[in-house]
């Protein structure tokens, strides 16, 4: 074993506003539940127990971890309480008892679900504590660990939701796919998959203190991130089409429906009289006008702002091509206007133009077209 394994670990980066937050939240925190816990127990001892203050640490530094949340706190350390003061009355002030009410307590959060290290804690306090403790009996376990408990949990509640940070903690909810179908977006259908992470945890062999599905997201961002770094050479302005067609905001219907046919192509961004995006026309917005309403607006020198969809979704020239990925790819989005500082139509992207990039950048692109059936 090298002696760098007994120095302290690299920190993860953490920014000081949530170091600063999380030392006076757990102060603020601390402080209310004494004072609630002195004044609600009659300042009977005792009515604040030290492995509170290991609690506050997981709870205002480490809110995201399974070991801060509600049914880890307050389950975690009534349980403890609990078995602490059963094992004390059973066996006494024996010391072996110390061993048994420890070992008893992670036993029975692990199988409940609610670990919570200062439960240990919390056990031994219950098991060889002073007089009060052993006098209260069972009290001991709602007054005051459970007051105790509730009101920390309470108090990092208001006070994480106030600076922002989410608590209880929510892992992200995936987001739905477009067309409303049971199956993965896109972007999830290679590289990690679920399955492979079960299967790394498994072969892990231990328990981390981090949930799955944040572990999963963690993962899939780390990929896009060196998915990024990896294309970022490539822009926009590398991969779109520059002699772009557009159309005016007050032309009909029914040229717009020609501009179509005739360059066979499925979408035209629309410009103000300014020359600035104001919208965007696609095959797809003549089949959603084909409704009762739908056929007025088709009627003869209608105008196409009518029926066009806004506002639009853009790209700047300069932004690399992997941000084009999620909307095209879990957005539903096949086209993407390009535009520059003045909303001045510069370009377009679509999807093949991204697939042909990514193709490239794969260094596999064929010499051999696609024969056509």
């Amino acid at each position: 074993m090298q002696l760098r394994h007994w120095l302290p670990a690299p920190s993860v980066p953490a920014g000081r506003q949530a170091l600063v937050f999380g030392v006076v939240s757990a102060a603020i925190g601390m402080a209310c539940t004494e004072w609630v816990s002195r004044h609600w127990l009659n300042a009977s001892a005792p009515w604040f127990i030290a492995p509170m203050g290991a609690s506050a640490v997981l709870l205002f530094m480490l809110p995201v971890s399974p070991m801060a949340q509600p049914w880890s706190v307050i389950g975690g350390n009534v349980l403890s309480a609990l078995i602490g003061v059963f094992v004390h009355q059973w066996t006494g002030n024996a010391g072996w008892c110390v061993a048994l009410a420890g070992a008893l307590a992670i036993a029975a959060m692990c199988a409940l679900r609610c670990l919570h290290p200062p439960g240990g804690a919390v056990a031994l306090m219950a098991t060889l504590g002073s007089s009060p403790p052993h006098a209260a009996g069972y009290e001991f376990v709602l007054m005051p660990v459970g007051l105790n408990s509730l009101l920390l949990v309470l108090m990092a509640f208001l006070l994480n939701n106030l600076a922002g940070r989410r608590y209880p903690h929510r892992s992200p909810a995936s987001p739905s796919f477009p067309h409303q179908t049971s199956d993965p977006l896109p972007s999830q259908r290679i590289g990690v998959q679920a399955q492979d992470l079960d299967a790394a945890l498994a072969s892990f062999g231990e328990l981390l203190d981090i949930e799955r599905d944040d572990l999963e997201e963690i993962v899939l961002r780390a990929n896009t991130q060196a998915q990024r770094r990896q294309a970022a050479r490539v822009r926009c302005e590398d991969i779109m089409s520059r002699d772009v067609i557009t159309i005016r905001d007050t032309d009909s219907v029914e040229e717009v429906w020609m501009r179509l046919s005739r360059h066979k192509v499925k979408a035209l961004p629309v410009i103000s009289h300014t020359d600035e995006l104001v919208g965007i026309v696609s095959l797809h917005d003549f089949f959603l006008s084909h409704t009762d309403q739908g056929l007025r607006k088709l009627a003869p020198g209608r105008a196409v702002r009518e029926i066009m969809t806004t506002p639009v979704t853009t790209v700047s020239p300069d932004q690399p091509i992997t941000d084009l990925v999620p909307a095209f790819s879990d957005g539903g989005l096949h086209h993407m206007p390009v535009i520059n500082a003045q909303r001045h139509v510069v370009g377009m992207v679509t999807q093949s133009d991204l697939v042909a990039a990514l193709f490239q950048l794969m260094g596999a692109a064929s010499s051999q077209p696609m024969r056509q059936a």
